[in-house]
């Protein structure tokens, strides 16, 4: 998330300093998430482990840790690819076009990812709706808590396409680090 000196005051300056804080945002929660899901799998995972080795005998919730948790995780790591702008890609043809066309399509691929998880998360609710009654065997927890990582991830994928389409709207340069990376 870093930025040199001259996305911040271009055409986009304005648009990408008040947007700034809000990717910064949901970049530290994805960074939090992850790491708090991560840790506290692998925390059960190996405290159950050792149990099975010292008493041939684990704790049963353990085993369902990782059906709400790892969910988290992934959704977690998505949001921050797509902050990052390191989700997958194929900018070749791209990088070689005129900025104003380069801008457009662009414009295009944020609306369309937008669009995409917009739907995804419409078309989810049935199934969260559901997983409300669904629970786990061992801990009777909703099924919910792992599915909401559903919601999570669109949503912000949602909010940071529609961010990077408002700074594309207002002047900034679409995959200018894939091309910077590409010449070095």
């Amino acid at each position: 998330m870093q930025q040199d000196d001259e996305t911040r005051t271009g055409p986009a300056g304005p648009v990408r300093r008040l947007t700034d804080p809000l990717l910064a945002g949901i970049y530290w929660s994805a960074v939090a998430i992850f790491m708090a899901t991560i840790g506290a799998l692998f925390l059960a995972l190996f405290i159950n482990v050792v149990l099975r080795y010292l008493f041939a005998e684990g704790i049963a919730w353990a085993y369902e840790i990782p059906s709400i948790l790892f969910p988290w995780s992934v959704a977690s790591a998505v949001v921050v690819a797509t902050v990052l702008g390191r989700n997958i890609q194929i900018a070749l043809l791209v990088l070689i076009l005129p900025e104003p066309l380069r801008r457009a399509i662009g414009i295009a691929v944020y609306l369309a990812a937008a669009a995409i998880a917009v739907t995804v998360l419409v078309t989810a609710t049935p199934t969260l709706r559901a997983s409300q009654f669904m629970r786990l065997a061992e801990t009777g927890i909703p099924q919910v808590w792992g599915m909401a990582s559903l919601v999570y991830a669109f949503a912000a994928i949602a909010i940071v396409s529609l961010i990077e389409t408002l700074r594309l709207v207002a002047g900034g340069s679409y995959l200018a680090a894939a091309r910077e990376q590409s010449l070095s």
